[in-house]
């Protein structure tokens, strides 16, 4: 009986603290997660343009048969400079061509010492359209492609973790981000890809893109420009931008360091100049916050801004610079 009572006593004066609590009190407001993936206009953008036909690059493996001239057919490796070395002929540039175009480059220059020379050029090994995977992956680094790769090829290559549902997204994926040179990055969502079938985020891939797969949670800030090694890094308790800028290698000989500029959606453009720091000026390694974004400027540049879709780099940005005439 005494527990009853005890019961009802509780129950009632809750309800009373509530009631008075509910009228005096704060509002409750709706939760609103914050999106961190681009749109999907933004996605259809990024999309690179298709190619219809392989080019050849340094480091393609060719086999080149003349016929009825076993002497000077065989395989070649195209080196870094596009050239081959042919017998007679000496070498040959043919970096950027198509098989067809490489066979008619061949046949021509063998034209001055052959009567009519038949040429066939196959592809044995194919080489330039490389795509860089980091993150939760099992096999990181250079992939290589016979054709132009889309998304979900990449990451089926690479071997990535199965995607975060209910539950499991600290220990799966969500999300993943595709670099573009040193200044274009777009983040899509691999739930919506991955399990619901949403063709729209397979987008076709440049080569020399680099997709990285965080965890779901990490916290990541951006160093891109002319550094050594341009990508997003995990945003690690008290980091400063000496720290980020470090762990992207620093910048490269044509960057202008006195003119870098640290970007923050919620605030704006901090330009800083790396002398200053080296000279002491301690106050311009500043802290960094979820989202900020290093851009170190090649030299030469007259002016560059910048513009963030809804005010995020997460879900898509570009920096945009003129150079000097």
């Amino acid at each position: 009986m005494r527990a009853a009572f005890f019961i009802a006593g509780l129950c009632f004066g809750l309800s009373f603290g509530l009631g008075a609590q509910t009228s005096a009190g704060p509002e409750f407001h709706e939760l609103k997660k914050e999106r961190k993936t681009s749109s999907d206009e933004l996605v259809k953008e990024f999309s690179a343009p298709p190619i219809d036909a392989y080019r050849l690059q340094g480091g393609d493996e060719i086999f080149i048969e003349v016929w009825s001239r076993p002497e000077i057919s065989g395989k070649h490796i195209i080196g870094p400079d596009g050239r081959i070395t042919l017998s007679v002929v000496g070498a040959l540039d043919i970096s950027n061509l198509t098989r067809e175009g490489a066979r008619d480059a061949i046949q021509t220059a063998l034209s001055k010492y052959y009567k009519d020379p038949a040429v066939t050029v196959r592809v044995d090994r194919y080489t330039s359209y490389h795509i860089y995977v980091l993150g939760r992956v099992t096999n990181p680094g250079a992939l290589e492609f016979e054709s132009q790769p889309n998304l979900l090829q990449v990451l089926t290559r690479a071997g990535s973790l199965p995607v975060g549902g209910s539950g499991a997204e600290k220990a799966g994926l969500v999300r993943c981000a595709i670099f573009r040179g040193t200044d274009r990055i777009i983040w899509i969502d691999l739930r919506p890809l991955v399990s619901q079938g949403n063709l729209a985020l397979n987008i076709r891939l440049a080569p020399n893109d680099l997709v990285y797969l965080p965890d779901a949670d990490d916290r990541l800030v951006y160093v891109l420009g002319d550094v050594t090694h341009a990508g997003a890094y995990r945003l690690t308790p008290d980091m400063s931008f000496m720290d980020a800028y470090s762990q992207a290698g620093g910048a490269t000989d044509d960057a202008d360091v006195n003119r870098i500029a640290l970007i923050r959606a919620s605030v704006g453009q901090r330009e800083i100049d790396m002398k200053q720091i080296l000279a002491g000026h301690k106050e311009l390694n500043l802290a960094l916050e979820e989202g900020d974004i290093i851009f170190v400027p090649k030299r030469g540049i007259a002016r560059f801004a910048y513009y963030l879709q809804k005010a995020s780099p997460i879900t898509g940005f570009a920096i945009l610079y003129n150079t000097l005439k």
